[in-house]
């Protein structure tokens, strides 16, 4: 087991999925065919995706005091997470998230952060020795931004590389961006920290958009672009679109935090941008063929074996540093 671990600073949430023919426009009732409850939140979920991977993974966080919270904790640790540093927040309900799924598989969600909104700038100082220790610290938007710019000025300190969810989207300072060594954003999250109105993006705005957020500081910007692929542009190589695998889409929810996952994992095991991108491409395509947040992250055996199929990807199959490609 390699002694350095990713870290995951974030949110913990239980989803509570319903699934429809369509996902209803304001002021409309329909009648949905199904209801499921799931473990989830951006930070957790990325947390399980490295677990599935077979990587050593910490997670910083907070849950409620509450029967969600034990859950929610309980969960994680089953998965692999390690969670000394997940601490409850007394008198504040845990995290939840409302999903509307149709049947192509796209959602609408909307978050209650509970004791997500708790996770502050002290907890961030209180788990230094496992920060300055970590080989990737991985952040994203649904904790509050003065704990995720302490988060950054750790990263920086001890020269952690800092991977940025920037999700959901907001604006964030070039002071902050300074200290992103990889932003994923993804189309809906791109065009807010562009300013543009539209939620969806032409392939040939996308260079200049990306080369913008660099020149605001962030080293590389990978923008994920769902089924039509991901685009990379950084410090280290020639930018590039990569298109994305070809599968049958149930349940998009947890996609971007299963991309993030194996790209944190493969970059942490030396692999360059763009294969570590094609890695990440296949842990996303498998995780949206099933449904829910957590329990669609793949396991290594099943994203190597994607990639031995594929013979037009890089050849980016990782080695599991625990032993076994569970």
């Amino acid at each position: 087991m390699p002694n350095k671990r990713i870290v995951v600073v974030g949110s913990i949430n239980l989803d509570l999925v319903c699934k429809a023919e369509r996902i209803p426009v304001a002021g409309e009732t329909i009648t949905g065919s199904s209801f499921q409850t799931f473990h989830g939140g951006k930070g957790a979920n990325q947390a399980v995706a490295v677990a599935r991977l077979a990587y050593p993974v910490s997670m910083i966080a907070k849950v409620g005091a509450d029967s969600f919270g034990q859950q929610l904790r309980g969960a994680l640790k089953s998965a692999g997470v390690d969670t000394r540093a997940v601490t409850i927040a007394r008198r504040t309900a845990s995290g939840v998230a409302l999903v509307s799924t149709d049947r192509q598989g796209q959602n609408s969600i909307v978050v209650i952060p509970g004791a997500n909104g708790q996770l502050c700038p002290g907890d961030v100082q209180r788990a230094l020795p496992l920060l300055r220790s970590a080989a990737m610290i991985m952040t994203q938007l649904e904790i509050p931004m003065d704990t995720i710019e302490c988060l950054a000025r750790v990263a920086c300190c001890y020269r952690v590389p800092l991977m940025l969810d920037p999700a959901p989207a907001r604006e964030l300072s070039p002071e902050l961006l300074r200290k992103v060594d990889y932003l994923t954003p993804n189309e809906t999250e791109m065009c807010i920290l562009s300013g543009l109105a539209s939620g969806r993006l032409e392939l040939a705005s996308v260079r200049k958009l990306a080369e913008d957020l660099q020149k605001r500081g962030a080293r590389h910007v990978i923008i994920k672009m769902g089924a039509q692929g991901m685009y990379l542009s950084g410090s280290s190589g020639p930018a590039k679109f990569l298109p994305a695998f070809s599968v049958r889409s149930v349940d998009t929810t947890a996609a971007g935090d299963a991309f993030n996952g194996g790209l944190a994992v493969a970059l942490t095991q030396g692999k360059g941008l763009e294969e570590s991108a094609r890695f990440a491409s296949a842990v996303a395509a498998i995780s949206v063929t099933r449904m829910g947040a957590q329990p669609s992250m793949p396991t290594l055996h099943e994203v190597n074996k994607l990639l031995k199929q594929s013979p037009s990807t890089v050849q980016a199959a990782i080695a599991s540093p625990m032993g076994a490609a569970s």
